[in-house]
C-alpha cells in the first residue's frame, strides 16, 4: 500500500476480472490504479482523503484543548476562538460525513457491478478496470496486451458502463457489417458534451436525424469528389506555400535549413480547412493574423488532450463532483470558450456580410450552411450552434489527421532511409526534375501510396473506435446487452501477426504484394484506418489527397534529413488520437531549380 503523504489514483482496487468468450479468468492485480485525475487524493497512513484534513484522535483533541485554553487577547478574544473552535468541530463533521456519502456511494456502485454476477449468469461481467486509463497511458496499447492474453474480443468494466473490446479483423468486420445497425451510435462523455456543444459534433454526436442531416451536408458540400475537385486550387496553392517557405528558409541557413515539421504541417493542414470554410486563410498579407490562428490552434490541441483523459463522471456519474474539485470541467470549459469565440466570430462575419447584401463571389461552407439553416424554421442561436458544431468537425477531423499521419510517415521514412530512395527513385522516373508533382501523377506512384498506407497502418491517428449498442445483440459468443459500450481497437486489429507479416516493422512493400488490393475506404476489414460502414471519417478522400500530393512534393523537391544519428524517437503521446510525443526535426535542402518553388 502507499506509504503516508503518497499520491494516490483515483481508484484502488485489489483485482480486475477480464472475461473472454468460453473462460472466467480472474487476474490479480494487486493496487490497479487509474487515471490520476483526483489531483490532492492523497494516503496519510492508510486514510484516504480528497486534500482535505483527515479527522483524527489527535486533531480532535487539539480542538478541544483549543476550547479550554485562555483568551489571550481582550473582550471578546475567548467568545472568538470558541467560536473558532466550535466551527472547526463543524467543519470536521461535514468532512466525516462527506467520506462517509462516498463510502455509502462507492459500495453502491460495486453492489451495481456485482449484480449480474448475482442474477443473470448467461451475461458475462467484468470489475471495474480504471487502471486502462491512466496518466500517460496509452491506452491502445494496454488494451491490445490484454488482446493477446485473452483473444480478440473480451469484456472490461469501466465504472458503471461494460464495455466489450474487439481487435480481430473478423469480430470488428461482424460488429461494422452485420450489427451496423446496432453500432451507430456514440457513448455519451463529458468532454463531449463540455467541448462539442452538447453532442453536436459529427464525431460524437447519436445517431439519428440530426447527425444523418449535418453529415449530408458536410459531405455533399464539402467532402464530397466534386467539391473537392472544385477546391483543388485551395490545397494545391497551400502545399506550393509550404514548399517555398522551406526553400527560402534553406537559402537563408545557407542550403540547409533545420525544420520543424509539424508546425509546418500544422500550418498547412489549418489553411487549407479554414479556407475551404471561412474562404480566407491564417497568415500571409490577405489572410488573418498569427495570433488568432495559434490561438485555436492550441485550443484545438487542447481539445485532443483532454477528450483522450479519464473523467470521474463518465465511469461513475454519481461522483462527478469529483472533476470539479480536479479542474477537470474547468478546463473542459475553457478550451470550449476558446474555440466557441473563434467559430462564432466566422459565423458572425458571415452574417454580418449577408446583412449587407455582400454575397458576390463564390460561396464558402459557412455561407452554404446559412442558406440552408436560414429557412424561418430553425432559430438563429440553434443555426449558429448547429454551424460552430460543424466547422469545429472538420478542423477536429482535418486537421489532426491530415498532420499526424505526416508527421509518422516522414519520421518513418528519415528511420528507413532505403524506402526514402526508393520513393525519390520512382519520383525521379515517373516526374523527373524539371516540373512539380501534380495529382494527375498521383495513379503513376505505387510506392509512395504504399508508404501512406503503412503509415496508416502503423500510426492510424484513430487508434480507438468506440461505439455503443442500440440493441441487444451477440457478437463473437458475447449476448451483448443494449447500452454496452463497443471499444474497436483498430491499432491492434492493424497489427495482427495473423494477418500482417512482421506486423511491428515499416514494410510499404507488402501494400505491393500480398496486401495489394487493401484499400483503405472501409472494404477490407482487416485494413480500415478510417473506420467502415455508418461511422466511417467522411474526409478520408479530402486527408488523403492532401497526404500523398504533400508526401510527393516534400520527397521530390528536397533532400531530408536527421538532426543527429540516432534514430527519430517514435514515442507516443496519449490523447484521443495518436500524436508524435516529440518534436520531429528535419534538415531540408533544395534539389530541384529555384523557379519551381516559387508560387
Amino acid at each position: 500500500m502507499a506509504t503516508a503523504s503518497a499520491t494516490l489514483s483515483p481508484v484502488t482496487l485489489a483485482a480486475a476480472t477480464v472475461i473472454s468468450p468460453g473462460r472466467r479468468t480472474s487476474v490479480n492485480v494487486k493496487y490497479i490504479s487509474g487515471l490520476n485525475a483526483f489531483g490532492g487524493l492523497k494516503a496519510h497512513n492508510n486514510v484516504v482523503s480528497l486534500g482535505l484534513p483527515v479527522c483524527t484522535e489527535q486533531s480532535f483533541a487539539k480542538v478541544v484543548s483549543s476550547l479550554r485554553a485562555p483568551s489571550k487577547g481582550k473582550g471578546g478574544g475567548a467568545l472568538s476562538s470558541t467560536c473558532n473552535a466550535v466551527g472547526e468541530i463543524f467543519r470536521i463533521a461535514a468532512i466525516m460525513n462527506g467520506l462517509v456519502l462516498v463510502g455509502v456511494a462507492v459500495g453502491y456502485l460495486m453492489l451495481i457491478c456485482m449484480r449480474v454476477e448475482l442474477g443473470d449468469r448467461t451475461l458475462p461481467a467484468a470489475a471495474w478496470s480504471p487502471s486502462f486509463f491512466g496518466k500517460n497511458q496509452l491506452i491502445h496499447r494496454k488494451l491490445g496486451s490484454l488482446a493477446d492474453e485473452y483473444g480478440p474480443a473480451y469484456l472490461i468494466s469501466l465504472g458503471i458502463h461494460r464495455a466489450l473490446v474487439v481487435s480481430g479483423w473478423e469480430v470488428i468486420k461482424e460488429c461494422f457489417t452485420t450489427y451496423d445497425k446496432v453500432f451507430p451510435t456514440r457513448p455519451r462523455t463529458l468532454a463531449a458534451k463540455l467541448m462539442g456543444y452538447d453532442h453536436t459534433l459529427m464525431g460524437s454526436a447519436p445517431y439519428g436525424p440530426y447527425w444523418r442531416h449535418t453529415r449530408k451536408i458536410a459531405t455533399v458540400e464539402r467532402l464530397s469528389n466534386r467539391r473537392l475537385e472544385l477546391l483543388k486550387h485551395v490545397r494545391e496553392a497551400e502545399i506550393n506555400n509550404l514548399l517555398k517557405e522551406l526553400y527560402e528558409e534553406s537559402v537563408k541557413s545557407g542550403g540547409v535549413a533545420v525544420v520543424q515539421m509539424r508546425e509546418k504541417f500544422t500550418d498547412l493542414a489549418m489553411n487549407v480547412i479554414v479556407k475551404m470554410m471561412t474562404g480566407k486563410r491564417y497568415g500571409g498579407p490577405d489572410g488573418r493574423n498569427d495570433e488568432e490562428s495559434k490561438r485555436c490552434q492550441k485550443a484545438l490541441n487542447e481539445f485532443f488532450y483532454l477528450a483522450g483523459l479519464f473523467t470521474v463522471s463518465d465511469a461513475v456519474p454519481v461522483l462527478g463532483w469529483i472533476d470539479v474539485l480536479t479542474g477537470t470541467i474547468s478546463k473542459f470549459k475553457r478550451t470550449a470558450k476558446e474555440l466557441d469565440y473563434v467559430l462564432g466570430s466566422w459565423v458572425n462575419e458571415h452574417r454580418e456580410r449577408r446583412l449587407a447584401g455582400d454575397t458576390k463571389g463564390d460561396k464558402d461552407f459557412i455561407d452554404v450552411m446559412l442558406s440552408i439553416l436560414d429557412d424561418g424554421k430553425t432559430s438563429t442561436k440553434e443555426a449558429d450552434i448547429t454551424i460552430k458544431a460543424t466547422c469545429q468537425s472538420l478542423l477536429l477531423g482535418g486537421n489532426d489527421t491530415t498532420v499526424l499521419t505526416l508527421t509518422w510517415a516522414l519520421s518513418l521514412l528519415l528511420n528507413n532511409r532505403h524506402a526514402l530512395k526508393k520513393a525519390q527513385d520512382e519520383l525521379e522516373t515517373q516526374v523527373g526534375r524539371d516540373r512539380q508533382v501534380e495529382e494527375s501523377d498521383m495513379k503513376n506512384l505505387p510506392y509512395l501510396h504504399a508508404i501512406v498506407k503503412e503509415a496508416l497502418r502503423l500510426y492510424p491517428a484513430a487508434p480507438l473506435s468506440p461505439r455503443e449498442a442500440m440493441e441487444d445483440c451477440t457478437v463473437a459468443g458475447f449476448h451483448v446487452p443494449a447500452g454496452t459500450r463497443l471499444i474497436v481497437n483498430l491499432w491492434k486489429m492493424m497489427r495482427d501477426p495473423n494477418v500482417w507479416e512482421k506486423p511491428s516493422e515499416f514494410v510499404p512493400e507488402r501494400f505491393l504484394n500480398e496486401h495489394a488490393k487493401f484499400d483503405v475506404r472501409g472494404q477490407d476489414f482487416e485494413f480500415v484506418p478510417f473506420g467502415s460502414r455508418r461511422r466511417m471519417c467522411p474526409g478520408a478522400t479530402f486527408a488523403l489527397q492532401i497526404l500523398h500530393l504533400t508526401l510527393a512534393r516534400l520527397i521530390h523537391g528536397f533532400e531530408l534529413g536527421k538532426v543527429s544519428d540516432k534514430p527519430v524517437d517514435m514515442t507516443e503521446s496519449p490523447a484521443l488520437t495518436l500524436p508524435k510525443a516529440t518534436p520531429l526535426e528535419v534538415t531540408v535542402t533544395p534539389r530541384l531549380s529555384s523557379n519551381l518553388y516559387a508560387c
